[in-house]
């Protein structure tokens, strides 16, 4: 047989090793032209873990993400009206599971026809559905062990005998949902999310065995059920954090039983206002999800923060995971990112950072003495997030970045809320979009001048800023275009009608034009003048640039402008 070899020249592992110092020098060399360095790439998650610009062999750890040995994910979807052709349409369209939020007189109505042995039905914590759906799953055509699914209870004293009832009748059904989504609705970190959930988790367990169920029985009856967001990397490293951290908790309760986890993607990502983006959100989301090894995922229809979902908005969530299952076959690798130098070291950081978090809380005196720990930590987190979120630093695509002011508002009926669990409850576009509601609301657009120096060339960059910056609160930005004199700049700006003018231009531009500009426009009545940029010769009244507190300049300029709250806005 012939052998095929590649000359020497060509073989990867005669190359030399590049040490992190060499990547360093070369990455100074070129940054150090920009006044920057290695360093500043660094950056912060809300969780004070460092994430580096690069991960070399150095940085390698041992892979355990203990993740299922199973084929694909189960394809779960929510229904909090009782529909049953939106149900039947959801099942029928690939759909494996059924999430119902529904009270407990509408169950049977809406579950005639499906088949309970090949559609697992997970509830929503109400003792009275879950009685109910137990008499149902008695009186229909399965076995008892063919019946899965979870009744979502709270092991309180009331859900205590429905539990144990269900773990006689059906050994397959789990009766227990720790819900991590109000931590992370609530604004919450990464970490924070994970060790409230343990710390919850765990308090189920006491209340389980308090009960009377052994600890097996007791582990048997949990799902997890976590928030996916469009950070993909966090995602993935959550949920293999998650289950390592419940793994020690079974460890160290002498069973060997793994965390199921069910995948939600995130509430508090979602976007009122150009809605669409929501399905680039939760494609990245449910990916991460599926490569984060979750048992079940349920993406939320693109319009779910707006209101109760239409038929197109739930076929194109459930066909987004029919394709990454089907076609991207995604499902068909178990941990893929089990080796990742950057996945598994944030997975080890994210997972100690989330048991410091748990073992506080415990020390505490467990999840139910904590919960003011919890929600004053959470509440930190929320602040120091919406501070990210008012200069854009954290950017939302169609909100605080490139909004469209002459988008189609997208109409639905009020949907009912997830549960929150005595936490608040935001979205990161919230305070913008209050805003957009604002202006939207008045008779006539508010608006801002820009006041553009020069040719395109010279003030289209700071012109698109600032118009994507102010378009953000709502305000329409009509701009001078092409100028060659500031008495040009300020015959336009004075018809155009507006208060408020940004001189838009280039660094040179300013330098000869910025101070005779600005005083045109004052005498054609302009009541208050920003430039685009960080310093000038010009006396102006507020600069704009980069970094900027976006959101405080935006509620200024309604406030110089009088622009007040009515009582047609939601807020």
């Amino acid at each position: 047989m012939m052998e095929l070899a590649l000359p020497a020249e060509f073989r990867p592992n005669e190359f030399p090793s590049a040490s992190r110092e060499q990547w360093r020098e070369l990455v100074d060399a070129v940054l150090a032209k920009t006044g920057a360095s290695f360093d500043s790439l660094v950056t912060r998650t809300y969780d004070g873990i460092e994430l580096q610009p690069l991960y070399t062999l150095d940085d390698a750890l041992p892979p355990y993400a203990l993740a299922p040995a199973k084929q694909g994910w189960d394809v779960r979807q929510r229904h909090a009206v009782p529909d049953p052709v939106a149900l039947m349409n959801d099942l029928e369209g690939g759909v494996t599971s059924l999430w119902l939020a529904l009270p407990a007189s509408s169950l049977e109505r809406v579950l005639d026809g499906v088949y309970l042995d090949l559609a697992p039905i997970v509830l929503d914590g109400d003792v009275e559905a879950a009685r109910t759906m137990l008499r149902i799953y008695d009186q229909a055509p399965v076995l008892a062990e063919q019946v899965r699914g979870n009744l979502a209870l709270r092991p309180s004293r009331d859900a205590l005998d429905v539990i144990k009832q269900a773990c006689g009748q059906f050994p397959s059904l789990r009766t227990v949902v720790v819900d991590a989504l109000p931590f992370h609705d609530a604004g919450g970190s990464d970490s924070e999310e994970l060790g409230a959930s343990i710390a919850l988790g765990v308090s189920y367990l006491r209340a389980l065995t308090d009960a009377g169920l052994d600890v097996a029985q007791a582990f048997a009856q949990l799902e997890f059920r976590y928030a996916a967001t469009a950070d993909q990397f966090m995602t993935i490293a959550k949920l293999r954090a998650a289950r390592r951290l419940w793994a020690r908790v079974a460890e160290v309760s002498g069973v060997d039983v793994p965390q199921v986890q069910h995948a939600v993607t995130s509430s508090a990502m979602m976007t009122r206002r150009d809605p669409w983006v929501n399905m680039l959100r939760t494609t990245v989301a449910t990916l991460a999800a599926g490569l984060g090894g979750a048992d079940s995922v349920t993406v939320q229809p693109f319009d779910a923060a707006i209101g109760l979902p239409d038929e197109f908005a739930r076929r194109i969530a459930r066909n987004t995971q029919n394709l990454l299952l089907e076609e991207s076959h995604l499902g068909e690798v178990i941990d893929p990112a089990a080796g990742s130098w950057y996945v598994e070291s944030l997975t080890d950081s994210l997972a100690g950072a989330a048991w410091s978090w748990f073992q506080e809380i415990e020390r505490a005196g467990g999840f139910a003495a904590a919960h003011g720990l919890i929600r004053d930590r959470i509440a930190a987190t929320w602040a120091a997030r919406s501070a990210r979120l008012a200069d854009r630093s954290d950017p939302i695509t169609g909100v605080s970045e490139f909004p469209n002011l002459t988008e189609k508002p997208v109409v639905r009926d009020p949907a009912p809320e997830l549960p929150t669990g005595d936490l608040p409850r935001v979205r990161y576009a919230q305070a913008f979009e209050e805003l957009r509601d604002l202006a939207d609301a008045q008779p006539e657009r508010p608006q801002v001048f820009l006041a553009t120096l020069g040719p395109v060339a010279a003030h289209t960059a700071r012109a698109t800023f600032a118009a994507n910056l102010f378009n953000a609160g709502g305000f329409a930005t009509p701009n001078a275009g092409p100028t060659k004199t500031p008495d040009e700049v300020a015959e336009k700006f004075k018809a155009s009608g507006a208060k408020i003018a940004v001189v838009c231009g280039s660094d040179s531009s300013y330098a000869d034009l910025a101070v005779p500009t600005v005083e045109a426009l004052r005498a054609a009545g302009a009541e208050r003048v920003l430039l685009a940029g960080r310093k000038s010769d010009a006396t102006v009244d507020g600069y704009v640039y980069l970094g900027c507190p976006a959101l405080e300049i935006l509620n200024n300029t309604f406030e110089f402008l009088a622009i007040e709250e009515s009582k047609g806005v939601e807020r």
